[in-house]
């Protein structure tokens, strides 16, 4: 029987490391049949995850002899960390191996949406010459709002400040004296104030219940209507019919997605839509970033397979 089930496509250096030391089984695409992992979960003391695998008490309840799971990632939406510590599994995570990414890909996003740059490739590579049809915002000046100032946020305004942006945050867990805001020089302030005054709104939040659907009609109704939207973080957060409308109808002028309510999703009318830009859940996708988070992961994984204590559990069993 194998010690180690991994059931997403995760690969590299650290994975081949781990397989020298431990029998692993890698099942890339096992995460589209929870029966079978079901099944295949019972007999093995290790499972190494991304965000597509769905950890349910029904899970823990069949894996007997599971010690550890190995999470890809920082979010645990996936996991119910609750059954998992019921049933004495330990949940590791990788909390900061791609954060630099995922903050770069939202400035990457900004500045796409600030100067059209999908738009204006397109219309090019069919042979046009369109300066006049272009212009864009510059974003000296300008008021960059993170909505969740954790360690992905943090990174995110620091580039932006690059930018001479001033900074906004939201963080209903941060006081006014955290010294990441200071570093910062950016003022904490209600998420209702930030919507009002930010020209670019960057959504770094879990999914959980309280942050389901945030981004509403409501929401988008009290930005700017010049300000865009960049969610780099989880796709339930955004109410995906209002923002259609709220592009439709220029309530705000611009959105970035990297995430979905549901992935892969279906195409529909937000796919139709100039003024959106779309990526496929890409953020933490960077050959830097995955060899942190595999090597970080696998670490761990070995460590509590051998008796030690994990260095990123997120769980006390």
């Amino acid at each position: 029987m194998p010690d180690i089930l991994i059931s997403e496509n995760i690969r590299g250096a650290a994975v081949d490391a781990l397989a020298s030391r431990f029998e692993v089984q890698f099942l890339p695409d096992l995460w589209k049949d929870p029966e079978e992992l079901k099944q295949l979960v019972a007999n093995v003391r290790a499972l190494i995850v991304r965000n597509q695998t769905q950890l349910t008490a029904d899970v823990f309840a069949a894996a007997k002899k599971l010690v550890v799971v190995g999470r890809a990632g920082v979010g645990l939406d996936n996991v119910d960390v609750v059954a998992a510590t019921k049933a004495r599994v330990v949940i590791t995570s990788t909390p900061d191996q791609n954060a630099i990414s995922v903050a770069e890909l939202a400035i990457g996003l900004m500045l796409s949406l600030a100067r059209l740059i999908p738009a204006a490739s397109a219309d090019t590579r069919q042979g046009n010459w369109n300066r006049q049809g272009f212009f864009g915002t510059e974003m000296y000046g300008k008021t960059f709002g993170i909505v969740g100032a954790g360690k992905i946020g943090f990174l995110a305004a620091r580039r932006a400040q690059a930018f001479g942006m001033k900074i906004l945050a939201y963080d209903p867990y941060l006081s006014p004296d955290n010294i990441l805001l200071a570093d910062l020089n950016a003022q904490l302030v209600d998420l209702d104030f930030l919507l009002a005054h930010a020209d670019v709104i960057s959504c770094h939040l879990p999914a959980t219940p309280a942050t389901n659907g945030i981004f509403n009609a409501e929401r988008f109704g009290k930005m700017k209507p010049t300000a865009t939207f960049i969610n780099t973080s989880r796709g339930e957060v955004v109410n995906e019919s209002d923002l259609i409308q709220a592009l439709k109808s220029r309530t705000i002028a611009g959105a970035a997605l990297d995430v979905r309510a549901k992935e892969p999703p279906q195409a529909g009318e937000l796919e139709s839509l100039p003024n959106l830009i779309l990526t496929p859940h890409v953020a933490a996708f960077t050959k830097e970033a995955q060899t942190r988070v595999t090597n970080t992961i696998c670490e761990d994984v070995a460590r509590v397979l051998n008796g030690q204590p994990a260095q990123n559990a997120v769980n006390r069993i």
